[in-house]
């Protein structure tokens, strides 16, 4: 009896995802979301005003749009949300290959929250760096 309810236990926690808990697998999955190249690819490939549809791009355009971020980085960052199901790559054999990256409609319902976040910083920016500069100077 106490194996059942064990194995029940552990099958409603599945469903229950709660990521204030320490074993909690959404917890990757915020800690994936929020890093910054992530965010980046989200805003680059659902543009700044589309609503409802993804574009596709090429990794070079990516990579340019992106400024700073490594080949290394790029790469494994595309791969972890290809991996995740928030963008589908598609390899077009022509003379080079092209490969494209588009989100999916998983990505691109994650793409409108973090077009906001990057907004929000965007705006914000100067009011953070004043409040930085004012504690700096308290701390000091």
């Amino acid at each position: 009896m106490t194996t059942t309810n064990a194995a029940r236990k552990r099958a409603q926690a599945k469903v229950e995802y709660n990521a204030f808990l320490a074993g909690c697998p959404s917890r990757q999955l915020l800690d994936r979301i929020s890093d910054k190249w992530v965010v980046l690819i989200l805003c680059a490939l659902g543009g700044d005003n589309s609503a409802d549809a993804s574009k596709a791009m090429r990794y070079s355009e990516i990579s340019r749009l992106l400024a700073g971020v490594s080949q290394k980085m790029l790469t494994q960052t595309l791969r972890s949300l290809e991996r995740d199901g928030l963008l589908t790559r598609t390899v077009t054999p022509t003379v080079p290959v092209t490969v494209s990256y588009e989100l999916t409609d998983l990505g691109l319902s994650l793409h409108h929250m973090t077009r906001g976040l990057r907004n929000w910083a965007q705006t914000h920016m100067a009011e953070v760096l004043a409040h930085r500069e004012n504690y700096d100077a308290r701390t000091s």
